[in-house]
Parts: structure tokens; sequence; C-alpha cells
């Protein structure tokens, strides 16, 4: 039988988590407005009226550049420990040579990222 009694704080952020959320929703329910205006069902964009469906197009290369955002965002994620670790290994020795061949790699699948987008014409706003 394990010792539960180190799962006692992790229960109480649960539980706090949980009472939280059901006060906020029950608080809504009792406190909040009931009525349903003239406007109070429209959609609401900035304070502005909306204009035009929803279901509008959008050009390829939006989705493009927020791949590539994500492709260097993830990089820096993970160059940031990564560089943190790396001083802590010992210069010239064996182990440190597979981490600077594993972050060349890491690095080399970034580049050929950033050229895929480069010539899809990711970056050409014309």
């Amino acid at each position: 039988m394990t010792d539960l009694s180190s799962y006692l704080p992790i229960l109480i952020m649960v539980m706090a988590a949980l009472g939280f959320a059901v006060i906020n929703l029950v608080g809504t329910m009792i406190i909040g407005p009931r009525r349903l205006g003239e406007r109070k069902g429209e959609t609401y964009e900035s304070g502005m009226t909306p204009v035009g469906t929803a279901r509008k197009r959008f050009n390829v290369r939006f989705y493009l550049i927020a791949m590539i955002f994500l492709v260097f965002d993830v990089e820096v994620i993970f160059l940031y420990p990564w560089a943190a670790t790396f001083s802590n290994l010992e210069a010239g020795s064996h182990q440190s040579l597979v981490w600077l061949m594993r972050i060349m790699f890491f690095l080399l699948t970034t580049v050929v990222a950033y050229l895929y987008g480069y010539r899809k014409g990711v970056f050409r706003f014309d």
C-alpha cells in the first residue's frame, strides 16, 4: 500500500480549482442578467458592428506564416534548456559531442522548414 498523504496537496489544488469554477458558474446564474434584449444576442467584435460573414476564406499564406511561427516558437522552447545544460557538459567529451550533434540536427530541420516557407512564397507580401 502506498502512502497517499503525499497526494494531499494535489487533491487540495484540484478541489480548489473545481470549487472556484463551480462558484463562478453558480454565481453568474444567480447574479447575472436574465433578459435577452434587442442587442444582447448579436455578435460582438471589438466594439464594432460585424460586417460580412464569419465564413470568410483566408489566403493559404496566413496558415503558412502561422506554421512557420510555431516552428520557430518551438525551437526557442527547446533551445533554452539545451543551452542551459550544455555548459555543464565536459568539454571535448563524447557526451557533449552527441548533444551538439542532436541540436545541430534540430536546427537543420528548422532551417529546412524556413526554406520550405521561403520557397512557397510565405514571406512575400504582394
